[in-house]
């Protein structure tokens, strides 16, 4: 891998509460360039990313 972030399928494991806040930012700027593709999981997957953004004060960078 060229770059040490967590792939999609390491994190799809793990609770959004312990991924990290540049986790959070990367997919969910990815996912909402793809909005009007996903399907019903893929858009459940952003919203819980966006949930957890939210919770923790917004992307402040």
């Amino acid at each position: 891998m060229m770059h040490d972030r967590r792939d999609m399928t390491e994190l799809s494991m793990l609770p959004k509460n312990e991924w990290t806040k540049q986790e959070l930012a990367y997919f969910h700027y990815n996912l909402q360039q793809m909005v009007p593709y996903l399907n019903a999981e893929g858009a459940t997957i952003h919203r819980e990313i966006i949930e957890e953004i939210e919770a923790r004060g917004g992307l402040n960078e």
